[in-house]
């Protein structure tokens, strides 16, 4: 029997309430056959410091962990300051450090995004796979997740309600269950 894809999921907000955090909670009920999807909150995560790289905190080295057992990376985040939040950049930091230790090395990764306004983090996605190029990640190019006015697709409590967009995350899920393979075998 074949082992599932390992999907680890973060959201690169600290916002009880973030619309990114409720995507991850949608992807939790599209997870197609074959795959499972772990979500790690990025709360306590502390501020990027190269002198600690030789003794890192211990969230720190849990995420770089998760990371590395993975098979696949799934990122939903908002969009502030047209990029990508602090608190995922200095996520990401973390786990590709120190040098030579790149936690996301030649992973498959899915982005997706939601956001009050518009364009619904398509800048900051933009920098997201910026970033990939550089800690040698493999994002998936479609279908592009990204949920404008996300305030009339989730609901107070936190669900996605927009029947679209969860098909859109669940789309999302199967290519990259689909990439993931592809990658495992070449």
């Amino acid at each position: 029997m074949a082992k599932n894809i390992e999907i680890l999921g973060f959201a690169g907000s600290l916002r009880k309430g973030s619309y990114n955090k409720a995507l991850l909670r949608a992807a939790l009920e599209q997870v197609p056959p074959g795959a499972e999807l772990e979500v790690f909150d990025l709360e306590g995560i502390p501020p990027y410091n190269q002198d600690l790289d030789v003794r890192m905190p211990d969230i720190v080295n849990a995420f770089k962990s998760k990371i590395k057992a993975a098979d696949a990376i799934l990122i939903a985040t908002p969009e502030y300051n047209y990029s990508m939040p602090g608190v995922l950049k200095n996520a990401i930091d973390w786990a590709s450090r120190p040098i030579g230790d790149n936690s996301f090395d030649d992973k498959p990764v899915a982005i997706m995004s939601a956001s009050i306004g518009m364009l619904a983090g398509a800048r900051a996605q933009y920098h997201l796979r910026q970033t990939f190029v550089y800690i040698n990640m493999h994002p998936v190019n479609r279908p592009e997740v990204m949920v404008p006015f996300a305030a009339d697709k989730i609901d107070s409590t936190g669900n996605v309600t927009d029947e679209k967009t969860r098909r859109k995350i669940r789309e999302l899920l199967e290519s990259l269950v689909v990439w993931t393979k592809r990658l495992k075998s070449a």
